[in-house]
């Protein structure tokens, strides 16, 4: 899939005029700023390396943000209309949306994806784009809430869970935070179920549109 310099200023675009709709204004002024560092990456960057997952293609990166803010919200409707508790503000939400994938975009000067000049990798593995070696390895979660805390971004308890585990069950070190056999020891806010749930959606609905367009 290919997006034209047009579509990819328009995504981002959105993406600015979504945190100016949502961010308090500490909080949007601090984002703001890091955008002044990584706004470039932002716009360009692919939401993963591999053609058989979703938004490996340049500008991937905010189509799959952008679309997890939507299913976001949307799905806390949906469960709010099925009888579920909504703990969290819209703010919190669609902040967890925005950045939960922050990592991906790599750090200042160091993007998280290098284009794969290996043609034997992009043809017989769908490998795209290879990982930066110049970046300490990090978790995509990890370094997503170390490039906010790096910008002096705060950000609540339970937006951290939700940036921290919005993989769910996919990422084994998030087990103990869904398996519990203690009822002090249960996730006590549901926007992580909200943001995974909305996370899931939005990746293979992406994934739908790129194999059709193929």
């Amino acid at each position: 899939m290919k997006l034209s310099a047009e579509e990819i200023q328009k995504n981002y675009d959105a993406f600015v005029a979504c945190i100016k709709a949502t961010l308090s204004p500490e909080r949007q002024e601090k984002v703001l700023a890091m955008l002044e560092d990584l706004g470039e990456s932002i716009a360009l960057a692919p939401a993963s390396g591999k053609n058989w997952y979703h938004g490996a293609y340049t500008g991937g990166y905010l189509v799959h943000v952008m679309n997890v803010v939507k299913a976001a919200l949307k799905m806390k409707k949906l469960f709010e209309s099925l009888g579920g508790n909504i703990d969290f503000t819209d703010e919190e939400l669609v902040f967890s949306a925005l950045f939960h994938d922050l990592g991906k975009v790599g750090d200042t000067g160091k993007p998280n994806y290098l284009v794969q000049d290996s043609d034997w990798h992009r043809k017989n593995q769908g490998s795209m784009y290879k990982n930066n070696p110049d970046l300490d390895f990090m978790l995509i979660p990890d370094r997503s809430l170390y490039l906010l805390q790096k910008y002096g971004i705060t950000v609540s308890q339970k937006e951290y869970l939700a940036i921290m585990l919005h993989d769910g069950l996919f990422e084994e070190t998030n087990k103990p935070y869904f398996f519990s056999f203690s009822p002090d020891s249960k996730l006590k806010t549901n926007l992580v179920k909200v943001l995974h749930a909305a996370d899931l959606l939005a990746a293979s609905a992406e994934l739908d549109v790129e194999n059709r367009d193929d």
